[in-house]
């Protein structure tokens, strides 16, 4: 079963601190984009994808949101938490799931 994946516009990710979500900047070309998005799915987590390759306006919004410029760039609450490398660490780790459900008890409140 695949996660509730919607596809986000610059309107809505200029404010990086969103609450009680998950946020990757991709592309469509990106295989580490297609890990992390991958990753996530695996493990149930809803997420909203900005492709970067389209607007430049948007690859802006990223680099101000994590000050990098590579991607996948992913955020969970608001806070930046890195590419796919990072993500995968965390996972391992057992740190996902809890800022995963740290950020949905953000964003229900």
């Amino acid at each position: 079963m695949r996660m509730r994946r919607s596809r986000t516009s610059l309107q809505n990710v200029t404010d990086a601190k969103v609450q009680g979500r998950v946020l990757i900047y991709s592309g469509p070309m990106c295989p580490f984009c297609t890990r992390a998005k991958r990753l996530l799915d695996e493990r149930g987590v809803s997420f909203e994808e900005v492709d970067v390759t389209v607007d430049p306006e948007q690859r802006d919004a990223m680099i101000e949101a994590t000050g990098r410029q590579t991607i996948p760039q992913i955020l969970i609450d608001g806070t930046p938490i890195g590419g796919f490398t990072e993500l995968a660490e965390l996972d391992r780790n057992g740190e996902l799931a809890a800022l995963v459900e740290a950020a949905k008890d953000t964003g229900a409140s």
